[in-house]
């Protein structure tokens, strides 16, 4: 099946995390990204939250999954951090490996809670650890969050009108999008 070479890489592969992707010792900047990616206008790098912080304080308030973290997050920042799958899970798989936190199957999927070693470091670094997640809201513009939930108002009418609408309606609501998008296009085409 393998050689000796090819089981030792595996084995390192299975240490850094989930699929090889390395140590997770510094998160600072490890995970997450801002709706519209990681990148902001310009190409510039924009400033992420702390996901390994955010996970220990919100396993201290209650046990959780990968999705109610991301989920939980998101709702915090007022959806201007979403943290991605690729970044919950190898931290928690790195927590759990430090001994900070276990994991336990419930129904389908695995819930995360503190260890009492985890908690003793919540505890002690309270004050680094903060809320990560105002990182995020801090940083996401106020008019980016007024468009992101007229966006989300603008989907809603969508939805209903394909599920209430005539063939005719829902034809004309696409028009209506259609010319909404290249409006919007148009607005970048502008410069400020």
């Amino acid at each position: 099946m393998f050689n000796e070479d090819e089981r030792q890489s595996v084995g390192r592969d299975r240490s850094r995390g989930r699929r090889g992707a390395g140590p997770h010792r510094d998160h600072g900047d490890a995970g997450g990204h801002f709706r519209g990616g990681p990148r902001g206008r310009g190409g510039q790098r924009q400033k992420r939250g702390d996901v390994r912080a955010a996970v220990l304080v919100l396993l201290e308030e209650q046990p959780r999954n990968g999705y109610q973290l991301i989920q939980e997050l998101t709702e915090r920042s007022n959806e201007s951090w979403r943290p991605s799958p690729g970044s919950i899970y190898p931290v928690l798989q790195q927590l759990e490996d430090e001994g900070l936190v276990r994991g336990s199957v419930e129904g389908t999927g695995r819930t995360y809670d503190l260890t009492n070693a985890g908690r003793t470091l919540v505890n002690e670094q309270r004050e680094q650890l903060g809320k990560p997640w105002e990182l995020g809201e801090s940083s996401f513009r106020e008019s980016a969050r007024e468009i992101m939930g007229s966006a989300k108002d603008v989907m809603m009418a969508a939805r209903q009108v394909v599920v209430a609408g005539s063939d005719a309606q829902t034809a004309r609501a696409n028009a209506i999008l259609v010319e909404a998008r290249r409006a919007l296009y148009a607005v970048l085409g502008e410069g400020d």
